[in-house]
């Protein structure tokens, strides 16, 4: 039994049985994957798939606690790596963050440069995906943080941590007609078509819930991903925008007005995540405590490492 074995089992599982997505991610042979499958199968005489033909459908029931296993040794292995790199190379290394663009965007640029200027040998990666990739990118290991509105503070496996909270605001094009109303209410701002996230994006379902408890039925016009986006189609005068306040800026986006309304629509959270049992770097909670100074480093230590 090697390692390489133990990473062909926990890759076969991320990537659904396809044992070509398989040999990919692992830079390696399809024919190569499937001589370790039947290897390790032979090694430990028990049948780890179940197959139809040549195709692997799933895992047995020796499968999925050998897969457990191995789950837990290469994660070990990866502590032990990260150990002695902490010894050996203290201020070098790679600090991978999954987010949403939003955060990229707007509220991590600053962050990031004063980290840059702390550790300047520290390689920094940004993988930018909706809020259920960017739980599976830390579940996996495949990055160290992550941050997001949803997604990240209800899973047992992550020790998930305040960045900071917000409220919808509504943006419309310079001399839009709700610019005269005095605090615009839900019926006010459901007349006009809107333009907002996708659905499980930086906060949509609150929006849902506040005109669905009002008993109004928004015209959703359009859907992003991205803030930018929807300001550009609200500028054209395809909608009404409802955003997150932090992408908005009075100076840049001098085409349009911001409409305070005042909190029509629920708290949101933003959240930074780590998964529990992972050994860190320190320059990781250094990192999550230019995010928040109120989170100590000794603390966040504990609750992930425990």
């Amino acid at each position: 039994m090697n390692f390489q074995q133990l990473r062909i089992l926990r890759e076969t599982v991320r990537r659904n049985f396809n044992l070509t997505d398989v040999a990919n991610n692992l830079f390696t042979s399809q024919s190569g994957v499937s001589k370790h499958i039947k290897d390790l199968e032979e090694e430990l005489g028990v049948d780890i798939y179940i197959r139809k033909g040549k195709r692997l459908l799933g895992l047995t029931e020796p499968g999925r606690e050998l897969a457990r296993s191995a789950e837990r040794i290469l994660e070990e292995a990866a502590n032990m790596r990260t150990l002695a790199d902490q010894y050996v190379r203290q201020n070098v290394g790679e600090l991978s963050i999954a987010t949403t663009h939003t955060q990229a965007r707007y509220s991590l640029p600053a962050i990031l440069s004063k980290f840059r200027e702390l550790y300047p040998g520290v390689r920094l990666k940004l993988h930018q995906s909706g809020p259920a990739e960017i739980a599976q990118l830390l579940r996996s290991g495949e990055v160290d943080v992550a941050i997001a509105t949803e997604a990240l503070d209800q899973a047992a496996d992550f020790a998930a941590f305040p960045f900071y909270s917000w409220h919808h605001v509504v943006i419309v094009p310079k001399g839009h007609p709700l610019t005269e109303v005095d605090s615009p209410d839900l019926s006010e701002i459901g007349k006009y078509p809107i333009i907002t996230y996708h659905e499980g994006f930086t906060g949509r379902s609150k929006v849902e819930k506040a005109f669905s408890h009002a008993g109004i039925t928004p015209d959703i016009v359009m859907s992003a991903l991205d803030a930018d986006v929807i300001k550009s189609y609200v500028e054209l005068g395809l909608g009404i925008g409802i955003i997150a306040p932090m992408a908005f800026d009075m100076d840049r986006d001098e085409g349009l007005e911001v409409i305070n309304v005042h909190r029509l629509f629920a708290e949101n959270q933003t959240s930074i995540a780590l998964k529990r049992g992972r050994l860190l770097r320190q320059y990781v909670y250094q990192f999550i405590q230019l995010c928040s100074s109120d989170l100590d480093a000794d603390y966040l230590q504990r609750v992930v490492e425990t």
